[in-house]
């Protein structure tokens, strides 16, 4: 049901084709997000109009809260590796508003007795050190870029895209270690599907839905405001 409603609403809002990949990506199923889906968000980013419309979204997904908790995290994932991977202009958007990423170093939620907030925390602290150490920034741009030819590579070498992405975990296989543990219900985790980046939770929640962004000579500005304007 929760693919269904969310292809109900990209249409209701009338979403761009990468807007829905960013919803999808940052959604709130019980896997996170293939390596091959988010690839292709990257990819986007380097197109004028698509990198403001993929911005948009993102920083709409980061200003969620409570029970779409899921939505925050997979963002701040899905961040992260657009960061490393997709247009620089990415970088300096989150540098020249990097308060909006670190005000989720604070983000609360507290389900069934179990601190989920901390998946946004920890996440929000690695972002923010990331941005602000330019060396090691230009160093994971690096890698991660190799990294993600060679992905593409050995993708096209394999052929059918109609295969099952290799990439995709079930939510436990991906939960970290330690303080970072994910505390997934024993109905998430037999949920199954994953992702190649992070993990995240279970049942699709209310998305906190706004119009759709301006598609044409929105300002970075203009999409960070819309996101945080409550």
């Amino acid at each position: 049901m929760a693919p269904i409603r969310r292809a109900v609403k990209n249409v209701i809002h009338n979403y761009t084709d990468s807007q829905v990949k960013v919803r999808e990506a940052t959604s709130n199923d019980a896997w996170g997000p293939s390596s091959t889906l988010m690839s292709e968000i990257a990819d986007l980013t380097y197109n004028v109009v698509a990198f403001t419309e993929i911005m948009q979204m993102v920083w709409k997904r980061l200003n969620d809260h409570g029970k779409n908790w899921r939505h925050v995290y997979k963002a701040l994932v899905l961040l992260d590796y657009l960061i490393k991977t997709g247009t620089e202009k990415v970088a300096q958007q989150c540098k020249e508003n990097i308060f909006a990423i670190q005000t989720l170093k604070d983000f609360q939620y507290v389900e069934s007795n179990k601190d989920q907030g901390v998946n946004v925390r920890e996440k929000a602290k690695q972002l923010v050190a990331l941005l602000k150490d330019d060396e090691r920034l230009k160093n994971e741009r690096t890698r991660a870029l190799k990294a993600k030819e060679r992905f593409a590579q050995n993708t096209a070498g394999i052929g059918s895209t109609s295969q099952t992405d290799p990439d995709r975990q079930t939510t436990d296989e991906l939960r970290p270690q330690g303080s970072l543990q994910r505390q997934f219900s024993g109905e998430e985790r037999r949920a199954g599907g994953g992702g190649a980046a992070a993990a995240a939770g279970s049942s699709e929640a209310t998305e906190m839905e706004a119009a759709p962004a301006q598609r044409y000579g929105a300002s970075v500005s203009y999409s960070l405001h819309s996101a945080t304007g409550h």
